[in-house]
């Protein structure tokens, strides 16, 4: 089945062309199916880079999917242009009487931020405290993740003494959770981060469980043991030239940066190996199916 997106979204034809099944909303509301409600908060300034690897990933379900766009209201992406995002973006207060199946939250650049110096801080803790008990399930990426685990949970980050840049080799330590339904015995995520979570005070919480971990990046995976929540550390989201274009960025405005680890092969900037694209797809599917789909209400509104 198909995602239901707006015909004049850029994702639109972006994933028409890969022969990736999608709705206009138009057709999907001629049909008599109750699709699956999920919500993206998308705090990353790459907006229309983003909403197409969310909703690549999204799509690979046999579910019916209509997708929420959100925009803070207290700061103005400065990398997109105003129209986009009046035209495709909702605002908190636009939303916060309705009922989601589920809620992504991505990443942003603020992780060498406090965050409390965040500029949409509060407005981010007032989604977050809506969303406990307005979405069925909920999805943290990367600063998202580490923002829901200090909210939630007090748990704070710790930064780095070099960036965590590169794809990197994980393995699952809870091989029969069904989020890691049909992974290998190992897998690859790629990271991008100067911060880590205080992974000592996660594993100490009793009502946190580890999925995944890799020797070199940390914890990439984890779980509330309600089944609610899941933080996804790394960005399995990312398209095969993501962090190419990170590294090529920096390196052209003159900031150090390291290669990323295990990304590139012989030695040059172009021949990349994608071996995370089945981690990604493998993660979105079964958290749609498992932690969304089999459990969330017919009736959304049964669970205020």
């Amino acid at each position: 089945m198909p995602i239901i997106i707006p015909e004049a979204l850029p994702a639109f034809k972006i994933l028409s062309e890969e022969n990736i099944f999608i709705m206009s909303k138009q057709r999907a509301a001629s049909q008599d199916i109750r699709p699956i409600e999920v919500a993206i908060l998308n705090l990353m300034p790459t907006k229309i880079e983003t909403e197409t690897q969310f909703m690549r990933l999204l799509s690979n379900t046999p579910l019916q999917v209509n997708i929420t766009l959100i925009q803070t209201a207290t700061y103005q992406s400065k990398n997109i242009s105003f129209e986009h995002m009046e035209k495709f973006y909702k605002r908190f207060d636009e939303i916060k009487n309705q009922c989601f199946d589920g809620l992504i939250i991505t990443g942003a650049p603020v992780e060498n931020m406090d965050f409390e110096s965040v500029d949409y801080w509060s407005e981010l803790k007032e989604i977050l405290d809506y969303a406990r008990s307005s979405v069925t399930s909920m999805v943290f990426v990367c600063w998202g993740a580490q923002a829901a685990l200090y909210h939630y949970f007090g748990i704070n980050k710790i930064k780095l003494e070099k960036k965590l840049f590169g794809v990197f080799k994980n393995k699952a330590i809870s091989r029969h959770d069904l989020l890691l339904k049909g992974f290998d015995d190992t897998f690859y995520v790629p990271h991008s981060r100067h911060t880590s979570i205080d992974e000592r005070a996660l594993r100490a919480n009793v009502d946190i469980q580890v999925l995944a971990s890799g020797q070199a990046s940390g914890i990439s995976v984890a779980k509330t043991v309600d089944n609610r929540m899941f933080f996804f550390f790394g960005h399995t989201e990312y398209d095969k030239d993501t962090l190419k274009n990170e590294y090529m960025r920096d390196c052209e405005k003159g900031i150090e940066i390291a290669r990323p680890v295990g990304y590139f092969r012989d030695g040059g900037n172009d021949k990349i190996v994608m071996n995370w694209r089945s981690t990604g797809n493998l993660l979105f599917y079964n958290w749609l199916n498992y932690y969304v789909y089999q459990v969330t209400p017919y009736h959304l509104g049964e669970r205020k």
